[in-house]
């Protein structure tokens, strides 16, 4: 079922790894994007290497357990074997963006929040970018 789906974006193809340790998280991020993408859930990277082999993804969610137990350098190995991906992390709280990261999702997950993330990343949409103006009071008088 295709809840919510622009047509133009079910045809259009994009490919994205869902790459976590976690199987809840890995089976729900693929559930939220299967619709508008050819996404696949594979819980090591040994999986997603071999997936490559069929085609390179232009997303990767990786969980951030995974950063955690190989280190940040992962990164770099994930993006010498998909040179084309943008790399977005998936974890449990806010934290700083490793270097190759593109960007940070953060849990809770929701449909919106996955999509519109994950659209954003594979420039579908531009971000939506509010101006701060700084305020200054004139002095009376």
């Amino acid at each position: 079922m295709q809840i919510g789906v622009e047509i133009a974006r079910a045809i259009e193809n994009k490919r994205v790894f869902v790459i976590d340790s976690d199987e809840i998280s890995r089976a729900a991020l693929q559930f939220m994007l299967h619709d508008e993408n050819e996404a696949h859930e594979l819980a090591g990277l040994d999986e997603a290497y071999a997936k490559g082999r069929e085609g390179q993804p232009d997303l990767v969610l990786l969980g951030t357990g995974i950063v955690l137990d190989r280190g940040e350098e992962v990164i770099g190995e994930i993006a010498g074997h998909f040179p084309r991906a943008r790399i977005l992390l998936v974890g449990d709280k806010p934290q700083s963006l490793p270097p190759g990261a593109h960007g940070l999702l953060t849990k809770p997950l929701t449909v919106e929040k996955v999509r519109d993330k994950v659209d954003i990343m594979l420039g579908r949409k531009t971000p939506v970018i509010v101006p701060l103006t700084v305020l200054t009071s004139k002095p009376k008088g």
